[in-house]
């Protein structure tokens, strides 16, 4: 027969087991420290890739996109341009005597990473399945979508994508672009230059009737002449994811990219100004018809950020 409990021996048995309890808490707690501080942290990164001991940081950028990459004046602006100030910064290359900005055209962007020319590219670079085969990115920092912009005097006549199919009307657009590859799909024309500029230059002197291009570019220039041109919204059916270009064999220097591209879309979640919106209302912002959100960076590494405490082992 088995003995009576006792309320000594049930506070025993009470007792055994919360302190059990407290032990495997204690243990799986340690265990949860002892992997948060296996993370890597920003700095042993940066050991990791080719900028590590550069004096400057070279930033690929485009000069004749207003609001995205310009220089004007002998001063770089616009929205990538403060992104990749962010981004040097972040990295440790804070201020202009620690930054060199490289002018690229949309077609060298590729052999400009690839020849090392540059350490990074920021200079509305659309994300593509072919381009990752040549080249890493971080992001998407900014989604676009592509669009049309048009002379006035032709606003009422160029109005659909059967329009610019009509051989009449001289389509233009940058070569190596994404748009390049889309005015082909949809059977349009379209004559090549180096930068969409050349293609602004060239319908204000009567060369062409039309540019196409992601609508952040046409905005800049927009912006530039707002009483000779008119942005028309065309159903292309595309939008254009932007990153930040890579040298495909450095995938320490791409992690920390979209680590602190991250790190500047969590401020925004959080209702902090953030870098990316700080630059957005800075240039973009005022002309662009849709509100605009940093979209989430993809494939963002877990690190120990440089003011973050790295738990104690």
């Amino acid at each position: 027969m088995n003995a009576p409990v006792t309320g000594s021996r049930v506070r025993s048995i009470a007792t055994t087991l919360a302190v059990a309890l407290t032990l495997t808490l204690a243990a799986a707690a340690g265990c949860d420290s002892r992997q948060e501080s296996d993370l890597p942290s920003v700095q042993e990164k940066l050991r990791e890739t080719h900028i590590y001991g550069q004096a400057k940081l070279r930033i690929g950028v485009a000069t004749n996109e207003p609001l995205m990459g310009e220089l004007r004046n002998g001063v770089y602006t616009g929205f990538d341009v403060e992104i990749a100030r962010y981004i040097a910064a972040s990295l440790g290359y804070e201020g202009d005597q620690r930054l060199e900005f490289v002018p690229v055209s949309t077609e060298d962007r590729i052999p400009a990473l690839q020849g090392g020319m540059v350490d990074l590219v920021v200079s509305t670079f659309s994300i593509t399945e072919e381009r990752k085969k040549l080249v890493s990115f971080a992001g998407p920092y900014f989604v676009t979508t592509q669009e049309v912009m048009v002379p006035l005097r032709l606003k009422d006549r160029i109005r659909t994508i059967e329009d610019l199919r009509d051989p009449t009307y001289k389509v233009c657009t940058s070569g190596g672009s994404t748009t390049e590859a889309e005015l082909e799909k949809h059977q349009v024309k379209a004559l090549v230059v180096k930068d969409v500029g050349d293609c602004v230059t060239g319908i204000r002197a009567g060369r062409y009737d039309a540019v196409s291009s992601d609508e952040a570019i046409l905005a800049g220039f927009l912006a530039r002449f707002p009483t000779e041109f008119e942005i028309v919204d065309m159903p292309f059916g595309t939008s254009e994811m932007l990153g930040i270009g890579v040298p495909i064999g450095d995938p320490a220097l791409r992690d920390l990219v979209a680590f602190f591209l991250h790190k500047s879309y969590q401020q925004g979640r959080d209702g902090q100004t953030s870098p990316w919106l700080t630059a957005y209302n800075r240039t973009l912002g005022p002309w662009l018809r849709a509100e605009k959100r940093q979209p989430q960076p993809l494939d963002v590494p877990k690190l120990v950020d440089f003011d973050d405490k790295a738990p104690r082992r």
